[in-house]
């Protein structure tokens, strides 16, 4: 795939022991969310105080998802729930990320980009001034499946195609993707999913689409992929275009960034990938027998139990 590298294999990660030594090195903090800031919908212990920490001393506060179920809007809404204060400037949700990538590309605004993906996107399209197709609306739409059937698309949807990922499950039967994700795991192709192979394998296999993925995905991707014979351009975590963007948006120099994050194969790729500090938190994805298996090749600088280790720097030894 393109748009990111494995990086090579390092030193295995440190207990984070001096966060005081870590913070003073660091100007920007990105932090993912589910499993760093909170579990579904409950916040983590100790994220209020510790962010209130990090801004009294000066530091920019950054919260980057590949996520792409809600826009930068809904996760404000999100963290006030929460009882946190993000502004919308400091969120980067991968449904902006794609409508950014698409501003980053010139995409046409007289084009249409075809979406397999929820809410959120569309809400951040809409915002950047791009036209769709597609999303939750096309989970419902079926075909008569008969001999000599041929699917009609818009001859609009030319230049894109968005793939985006569901990755709150609890809510897959609801949506257009939800529909895809069951079909793939369960090897069972619904009505919906024949329409949209259907049109996307036409579309690309006559070369008139680029395909774009929003990490998070892979079963979905695996078909998508199958199906067109096309190698998609990784827009999501651990792809550099996120940092890229941020540290352009900011005037960050890479080296003053660190981020903080529960998995190995997004977070800390994406960190490792971009040029940053890493951290790895042991409250979501990843466990401390994950990080120190032997097959295990990602390893970030330091890892600890939580976030809430840098305000209380003696519970960080793991």
């Amino acid at each position: 795939m393109e748009g990111f590298t494995k990086t090579t294999t390092k030193a295995s990660a440190q207990p984070l022991e001096n966060a005081d030594e870590l913070i003073a090195s660091v100007e920007t903090f990105i932090f993912d969310c589910d499993g760093v800031i909170w579990k579904g919908d409950k916040l983590i212990d100790g994220v209020p105080e510790t962010l209130d920490m990090l801004r009294s001393k000066g530091k920019r506060l950054v919260f980057v998802t590949n996520n792409s179920t809600k826009s930068r809007k809904q996760y404000g809404k999100k963290f006030e729930t929460l009882g946190l204060s993000v502004s919308e400037e400091e969120i980067f949700a991968s449904s902006f990320a794609a409508a950014a990538y698409l501003k980053s590309i010139n995409f046409p605004k007289d084009k249409k980009v075809y979406v397999i993906g929820e809410d959120g996107i569309l809400k951040e399209l809409e915002l950047a001034g791009f036209q769709y197709l597609g999303g939750p609306e096309d989970g419902g739409k079926k075909i008569e499946l008969k001999p000599g059937f041929l699917m009609e698309h818009d001859k609009d949807v030319k230049s894109g195609l968005l793939l985006l990922d569901l990755i709150d499950t609890s809510t897959t039967t609801k949506s257009s993707m939800g529909h895809f994700a069951y079909v793939k795991i369960l090897a069972v192709f619904s009505l919906p999913q024949i329409v949209m192979l259907s049109l996307i394998s036409q579309m690309l296999r006559n070369g008139q689409l680029a395909l774009y993925l929003i990490s998070g995905g892979g079963s979905m991707v695996d078909a998508i992929c199958g199906s067109t014979q096309r190698e998609p351009h990784v827009v999501g975590k651990p792809s550099t275009f996120m940092m890229d963007y941020l540290a352009h948006k900011f005037g960050i120099l890479k080296s003053q960034i660190c981020m903080v994050g529960d998995r190995l194969d997004t977070d800390i790729l994406f960190g490792q990938n971009g040029g940053c500090k890493t951290l790895l938190v042991l409250s979501g994805v990843t466990t401390l027998s994950m990080l120190q298996s032997p097959n295990n090749s990602i390893q970030p600088d330091f890892y600890t139990n939580k976030i809430s280790d840098f305000v209380a720097p003696k519970a960080a030894t793991v």
